[in-house]
């Protein structure tokens, strides 16, 4: 081997050492927990809710504002073209002459300030008010996103876990293919077996691509939840199987059932009190109004040169000024009459969507309860067909069974094993989804992520 050989075969290994360690580093090993933080600070529908609460803020302040006195400068120039004629009679006989400048100059400043506003005080209220509403609103995003993330970790565990046992049934097909192609070879197997393995395996090949593609899918998803790069690997800390040893200290906790953490019941809350605040606010319109005002300015007249031999002089004035509703068409009294109307909507409303509610925490209790019991069923269902299955392959082994009879034993294994992951599978979903709909934001792990700030 010559100097330059060696020296390429030195680089290539160096790069090689050097791309798989990149890989390496480039797969994060996220647990469901990591995943849920990593969304609430990331994805870009918590950033919207985020900012809206600061929207709502600033139109707080903007009311707010309203309170305080207003100063406004203002300027202006007149320069006449033609100066204004004035007819007089004096002395029975009508005469004419020129009246006023060439130029007329003003500015000043004006200042405003409400003192007695009663629309203005609701509406700061009102403001707060809306502020909650922004806050609840941010507060089910998050909700519902560290819902998204918990399924979207589910379905990947179940996916991967999934694969795994499509993966040991194949390889099973694989070696017992094996053995038929070489007892084939030694005389003592026919071609039908050998075809017949062969065959089982190639049916497999598909099951186990789709396996493949079922994690990358999930996974897939679960990066976009995250905000995270499609070209980040991702794998998890644990597995499906694992998870069964924390399902059983599900608890719902002190509230037990109780709606009052329901997003959707503390929105309808909110906008209660927020259609009462608007009932008072369109009452308020018959209340009289009081602001004062005050105005500094300086004028300059001149003919000539606008820019010369200018003398201003200043004036200012302060003024009350009250504005007392008498009548406009009725208008104020049917802007009540609305607002009354569109509160008792939200009552009748409210009250279907509480009975709804409570239905659908009553079917997740029943869903949950049924998943238990499936999750029992389908752990020793997999302890019998692995038994089944292992007695036999025993069988088969010393030939007293045939490779069908195995192969269903081997099908039966591979059925229970995956009926039991689905049922951990949708048990873990069904304690989410009712984790989400009940409010329990400790359960949920985002309590420290809230915007109420």
């Amino acid at each position: 081997m010559t100097s330059s050989t060696r020296f390429l075969t030195a680089l290539l290994t160096t790069l090689l050492f050097a791309g798989t360690a990149a890989t390496r580093q480039d797969t994060l090993t996220l647990s469901r927990a990591r995943c849920v933080e990593i969304a609430l600070s990331e994805n870009p529908t918590i950033k919207v809710a985020d900012m809206e609460v600061k929207r709502m803020v600033y139109a707080r302040r903007e009311t707010t504002g309203s309170l305080y006195p207003s100063i406004d400068f203002q300027g202006a120039y007149q320069r006449a073209i033609e100066l204004q004629t004035v007819s007089m009679n004096m002395g029975g006989q009508s005469q004419q002459f020129k009246m006023g400048t060439d130029n007329v100059w003003s500015f000043g400043f004006n200042a405003a300030m409400p003192l007695v506003n009663a629309s203005l005080w609701k509406a700061i209220q009102i403001s707060d008010t809306q502020i909650m509403a922004s806050l609840e609103e941010a507060r089910g995003s998050r909700l519902d996103m560290v819902n998204n993330v918990n399924k979207a970790s589910y379905s990947w565990l179940l996916a991967i876990a999934s694969r795994d046992v499509v993966r040991a049934n194949y390889d099973v097909a694989l070696t017992n293919a094996d053995i038929f192609r070489k007892q084939f070879d030694a005389g003592t197997a026919s071609e039908y077996d050998v075809l017949r393995t062969s065959v089982a395996v190639k049916n497999l090949e598909p099951e186990l691509l789709q396996a493949d593609i079922a994690i990358r899918q999930c996974a897939l998803q679960l990066k976009v939840l995250m905000g995270m790069d499609d070209s980040v690997e991702i794998r998890p800390d644990v597995t499906l199987r694992d998870m069964q040893r924390e399902m059983y200290g599900y608890s719902l906790g002190a509230s037990g059932t109780s709606l009052e953490n329901n997003t959707t019941m503390r929105t309808l809350a909110i906008q209660d009190k927020l259609l009462r605040q608007n009932v008072t606010l369109k009452k308020f319109a018959w209340i009289p109004s009081l602001a004062a005002s005050y105005n500094m300015n300086w004028n300059a007249m001149s003919s000539g040169n606008a820019f010369r031999n200018q003398q201003f002089n200043p004036y200012s004035t302060v003024s009350l000024a009250l504005q007392v509703p008498v009548f406009n068409g009725l208008g104020r009294l049917n802007a009540v009459k609305q607002a009354e109307i569109q509160y008792k909507e939200l009552q009748l409303n409210r009250e279907n969507v509480e009975s709804s509610l409570r239905m659908q925490v009553r079917l997740a209790l029943d869903n949950i309860d049924k998943e238990v019991r499936q999750i029992a069923s389908s752990e020793e269902g997999v302890r019998q067909a692995a038994k089944a299955n292992e007695i036999m392959q025993k069988s088969f082994e010393i030939g007293a069974a045939s490779y069908l009879n195995l192969r269903d034993a081997e099908l039966a294994n591979t059925s229970a094993q995956l009926a039991y992951l689905q049922a951990i599978y949708n048990y873990l979903v069904s304690t989410s989804e009712l984790d989400t709909l009940l409010g329990r934001e400790d359960a949920l792990g985002i309590s420290r992520y809230n915007t109420a700030k």
